[in-house]
């Protein structure tokens, strides 16, 4: 009787990123990156993992050099007429609206959105997903400057103006371009686990591993933007000032305003009300202090002017639909892993 020997091999994940003349080069290289950074450091993880990933830069036309923006070519290993592997995950390269794809590859990307495990764009890639009806009555995302264009171009598509990523089934939507880190950080992290999706972030110098529903731009980011000095000035009060009680009125004061008028000026500076921005300024204080420190959720509570816990539980409900506990729970860096660097 012969004996068959065994080989120790695992399963490969194919993960095809779909590039083409008018993707934008984060949009490429981010997935990329976190996928390699995964495969780098697999060897970390405390339980043998029954597969590897494989990475594969696709071209979405015939050509493998595909010349891009600003004067850069990227050699693609084949173009996707050529591939002869099962896909595991496919990412389709964020690509700038007007200039579409031609019917071969749309009806390609809608055959392989009913094989493969994933199926994600970054950025305005959401917009060649809905061209080949993959996100018809589907929840998605793209960048926040051009949701509006989406909707009314896709209105079968429920466009969400704020997430970072979406995930509904198999097909995954990220916003700006940046997102597409998030995007892949989630895909690492439902392969293997929370605690290694961390360990990557922070191996990227990543500030976060940031949660899809979060909104996709900051108030403090926001408010960078403002040229008005005196709303400016009230910003930088309300930033040094942020765990005290914050009114319209006292607002208003310092600004030498009536309520009404600063609080029409800071509409007009900020396309959101005083109050609003106050409280989406704590929440993302709250975030940073939840992951970054160890401090309790009372001391958190406080410090960024919430008043007691109960408050930024019921705000962190509304904004995250998680507790303040469980948003540490899930997205704190606090974990410790050997100095590689």
């Amino acid at each position: 009787m012969k004996t068959v020997e065994m080989k120790n091999t695992k399963d490969i994940r194919h993960v095809v990123v779909l590039v083409h003349p008018y993707s934008t080069m984060l949009s490429v290289s981010a997935p990329i990156e976190v996928f390699q950074s995964a495969i780098d450091n697999m060897e970390h993880l405390k339980n043998d993992v029954s597969f590897s990933y494989e990475i594969h830069v696709v071209s979405a036309v015939i050509s493998k050099k595909l010349e891009m923006k600003p004067r850069i070519s990227i050699n693609c290993e084949s173009n996707y007429h050529e591939i002869d592997y099962p896909i595991d995950t496919l990412i389709v390269a964020g690509a700038p609206r007007k200039n579409g794809f031609k019917e071969d590859i749309l009806i390609w990307l809608k055959l392989q959105s009913k094989i493969v495990r994933r199926i994600c764009s970054m950025c305005a890639g959401a917009f060649i997903l809905a061209e080949a009806g993959i996100l018809r009555n589907k929840n998605a995302v793209t960048h926040w400057q051009l949701c509006e264009e989406m909707a009314k171009t896709y209105p079968d598509v429920y466009v969400n103006q704020e997430a970072i990523f979406i995930k509904q089934g198999n097909v995954y939507t990220s916003a700006g371009v940046t997102a597409g880190f998030d995007l892949a950080l989630a895909l690492v992290e439902e392969d293997l686990g929370k605690t290694f999706a961390l360990r990557i972030a922070k191996l990227m110098v990543l500030f976060l591993k940031r949660p899809g529903n979060q909104t996709q731009y900051s108030m403090m980011l926001e408010s960078q933007n403002i040229d008005y000095q005196p709303i400016n000035n009230i910003l930088n009060w309300i930033h040094d000032h942020i765990h005290e009680d914050i009114t319209v009125e006292k607002l208003a004061g310092l600004s030498s305003m009536s309520p009404r008028n600063f609080a029409r000026v800071f509409v007009k500076e900020l396309n959101t009300s005083p109050i609003k921005y106050v409280e989406k300024l704590r929440t993302e204080t709250a975030c940073r202090y939840l992951t970054d420190t160890q401090l309790t959720i009372d001391e958190i509570a406080n410090i960024c002017g919430f008043s007691n816990s109960l408050n930024m539980n019921r705000i962190f409900l509304k904004t995250f639909h998680v507790t303040p506990s469980q948003y540490r729970k899930n997205f704190s860096s606090s974990f410790s892993y050997p100095n590689q660097y």
